[in-house]
């Protein structure tokens, strides 16, 4: 879930790359990165934190030059340390650095033949560094003084053949231009677009439209899955299918969690997707409890607002907002220990009791992962004085890990894992707990103007689309995932920031 941004201007780019990043925060809030290029050299400032913490002043005065590329994270497998903030830095060929938004699956055979067969080493964990000399390596085959754009499309496409997994990218080469480019399924979102100024055109890569409409930016489409997107330093376009048998699959949960409601992906507004998941929602109630006894819909704030609105438009029965958010508290689903999740839910959400005292009322949010939230929730409504509490959720039960770039938990911390609709809503103190089904889900997501009939389900139906992962794959991931292993990784982590700054 980290968000990437790319600019090629006919001005410094700094200002706009921070203000994209700013834009794309809800992607990662672990760390931030810019890196410019001028006169043939390299302007990088990256650390842990939110973007407004990493760059002052006196960082933005030194990220000169017309192209750069941006970069904010959160770590998939729990490691927090400012050594794998990007964007990734390599200097042969050219000098390229690298952003990406995903998880490679083959990261360790990539990572035995970068350094047997490709001679490269790389420094730390993460995948993205090892894609950067993926991409680098195949780029230098070229044995090119100065690259063509045929050059870096044929690179791409060496790329698509030799990783697997989710991935969208933007990788500058120093001097001569940004590439973006997107894996042949198309699970993660990458889009661009342009601007007009006095200068001339102006071109922007990123992981959500809403970022390009924010700059003044009109958006010209998203990437194809496997396609490759390379803008020159002097502002020329190209664009190129690298991939052999490209499948658009994109991640479903981008639209029902991850994504702004104010952006566009794959021609699907995220805004109208969720609002028909709130009638999917209303209908299946109605099905199921026509005589229902709900006096007030309330949302969870901020995802399912959208759907809980139109879920209660479609009962007939009133619309509240019963919390009131500490918006400086961050995600909860991907903080690391249950106590530190407790904790951070009580800080974040706080119930207006007027809405709850003596009524039924039911809790929408967008969908359950742990439990943790949901269940402390439902407690400071009944705290409120509801008289029942039902809760919605907008997804379809979470039961399986994601394995393509979201930090969901190891199958066993799921809470739907292996456990019924019931047990659930025994688990979280619920009075009627109701799950949307997929398929409705697909259909609201997929079923307007624009038509998408397969999309990444893997955390609903345990279905992965690149067709390698097995249970050995998910016993490493259970293991490098599971709260304990992030508490001691965020540990190490700490120290070594200590000891290097």
């Amino acid at each position: 879930m980290c968000g990437i941004v790319g600019i090629v201007g006919k001005s410094n780019v700094n200002q706009a790359l921070y203000d994209a990043l700013t834009v794309l925060q809800h992607r990662g809030q672990d760390a931030a990165g810019i890196v410019t290029s001028h006169d043939g050299r390299l302007f990088l400032r990256k650390d842990n934190g939110l973007v407004r913490d990493v760059f002052h002043q006196r960082h933005m005065q030194r990220l000169v030059g017309h192209m750069g590329i941006g970069h904010v994270r959160y770590p998939t497998a729990g490691s927090s340390t400012s050594a794998e903030a990007q964007p990734f830095y390599v200097n042969s060929p050219y000098g390229i650095t690298l952003a990406h938004n995903g998880n490679l699956t083959n990261v360790e055979q990539l990572a035995k033949e970068i350094y047997e067969s490709d001679l490269r080493h790389v420094n730390t964990n993460s995948d993205s560094e090892v894609l950067l000399n993926v991409f680098a390596h195949e780029l230098a085959q070229r044995g090119k003084l100065q690259p063509t754009e045929e050059d870096v499309f044929a690179a791409v496409t060496d790329v698509h053949n030799r990783c697997v997994g989710g991935y969208a990218v933007v990788a500058m080469v120093t001097g001569y231009g940004i590439v973006g480019f997107r894996d042949p399924h198309g699970i993660r979102p990458i889009v661009f677009g342009q601007r007009h100024t006095d200068e001339g055109v102006e071109y922007m890569i990123a992981s959500e439209s809403v970022s390009l409409d924010v700059l003044g930016f009109t958006l010209i489409r998203d990437l194809a899955p496997g396609e490759a997107v390379y803008i020159t330093e002097d502002g020329k376009l190209h664009t190129r299918q690298c991939a052999t048998n490209p499948s658009l699959t994109p991640c479903i949960f981008e639209h029902v969690y991850l994504a702004r409601p104010d952006s566009i992906i794959d021609g699907v507004s995220v805004y109208k997707a969720r609002l028909r998941m709130g009638e999917k929602l209303a209908e299946k109630i109605l099905r199921e409890r026509p005589q229902h006894d709900i006096d007030v819909v309330i949302p969870i704030p901020d995802t399912s607002r959208t759907s809980a609105l139109e879920l209660a438009n479609h009962l007939g029965v009133k619309f509240r907002e019963g919390f009131v958010k500490n918006r400086y508290i961050g995600r909860t689903f991907i903080m690391p220990g249950q106590a530190a999740r407790k904790k951070s839910v009580r800080q974040k959400l706080n119930a207006i009791e007027l809405e709850f005292r003596g009524k039924n009322v039911m809790l929408v949010d967008d969908s359950i992962v742990r439990g943790t939230t949901c269940k402390q929730i439902i407690q400071m409504a009944r705290e409120a004085g509801a008289k029942n509490v039902y809760f919605c959720s907008a997804a379809p039960a979470v039961r399986y890990p994601n394995v393509y770039g979201i930090d969901m938990p190891s199958a066993h911390e799921l809470i739907a894992h292996n456990r019924t609709t019931q047990d659930v809503a025994d688990l979280i103190g619920a009075d009627w707990l109701i799950y949307q089904d997929l398929s409705d889900l697909i259909e609201a997501v997929g079923g307007g103007k624009i038509k998408i009939e397969n999309f990444d389900c893997a955390v609903f139906d345990g279905k992965y689309v690149t067709g390698d992962i097995d249970e050995h794959y998910l016993a490493k991931i259970e293991q490098a995932r599971n709260d304990a292993s992030k508490v001691k990784t965020q540990a190490v982590s700490a120290i070594i920031d200590l000891y290097n700054n």
